[in-house]
């Protein structure tokens, strides 16, 4: 564990402290561990402000530790592969990783639109549409294009996209959303029973909770039990874990939309490989076991 990492726990958690990643957000670096997420990172070097809100431009902290998360969205990696409105806490930390804030000019500390915050009381919903009503030919030229920079979020990189996608389709039985206690629970019961079975976790790891909370399932401890339990999926032929892998959408017929996340913890994609993966899976039933804010 580097020294710049202030606020981390000398010991505990699901991080390699063997040796540091390097990172830098906003221009200034920073270092984490492997299994860290950039949220996670930012945190343990005592980084707290990671944004400005989207009207008001006021000063936002990580709020949360998953893809719930509304306040940290950051540009992730710079020129052709900048993306923009990434979640901190599910982009997983890798050695080199650049990171910038949104929402701010011309710095994030220093933020000249928060200026906003005084006239909070008078800028009510449809203000805009209310107020710059003339004359009319300054909507379009002037009025229009102000307000979208002054409470748009990140930035396209106009460049075009070096990297690859691709799109497949899938058939199972049970589809289950997450990968917690309830979601390998009925897995194991699906599968047991001959089902055939895919499981989708966002994250890279499977477990959910059972990777923080602890306790015991059916007598055992529930680290033990989640061991067993992945170990007993893995050796099913009709089961299949898919991590960094978000359902987003179920449509007629049975279909669900999922977006695989293939190499997005890299700085690139190795040769010859995707990015990231569009799934059309089909599903006679779906468990939703995403756990609960």
């Amino acid at each position: 564990m580097t020294s710049s990492q202030s606020q981390r726990l000398g010991k505990g958690g699901r991080i390699d402290r063997s040796g540091p990643l390097n990172g830098r957000f906003d221009g200034k670096a920073f270092s984490g561990c492997q299994g860290d997420t950039l949220a996670s990172a930012l945190i343990a070097n005592g980084v707290k402000l990671v944004g400005r809100s989207f009207k008001y431009h006021r000063p936002r902290g990580i709020l949360t530790a998953g893809s719930e998360e509304p306040n940290a969205l950051v540009e992730l990696r710079t020129g052709a592969r900048r993306e923009p409105n990434t979640k901190a806490t599910t982009a997983e930390l890798y050695d080199g990783l650049e990171a910038a804030s949104q929402n701010r000019w011309p710095s994030l500390r220093h933020d000249v639109m928060s200026v906003n915050q005084l006239f909070a009381p008078i800028f009510v919903a449809g203000f805009y549409y209310k107020t710059f009503m003339w004359p009319a030919k300054f909507w379009e030229a002037i009025y229009e294009p102000a307000i979208r920079r002054a409470a748009g979020l990140g930035r396209a990189s106009g460049i075009a996209d070096p990297d690859h996608y691709d799109k497949a389709w899938a058939h199972c039985d049970v589809l289950i959303a997450g990968s917690g206690p309830a979601g390998l629970a009925a897995a194991l019961a699906a599968g047991r029973s001959g089902a055939r079975v895919i499981l989708c976790e966002e994250d890279f790891v499977p477990g959910g909770r059972l990777l923080s909370d602890g306790g015991t399932i059916d007598g055992v401890p529930a680290t033990e039990w989640l061991s067993k339990t992945l170990t007993e999926l893995a050796d099913m032929p009709d089961v299949r874990i898919m991590t960094r892998t978000a359902l987003f959408g179920v449509y007629d017929g049975g279909t669900y939309g999922a977006i695989e996340r293939v190499n997005d913890h890299l700085p690139s994609p190795p040769q010859h490989q995707v990015r990231q993966r569009l799934w059309r899976i089909v599903a006679k039933r779906c468990v939703v076991a995403a756990g609960a804010i």
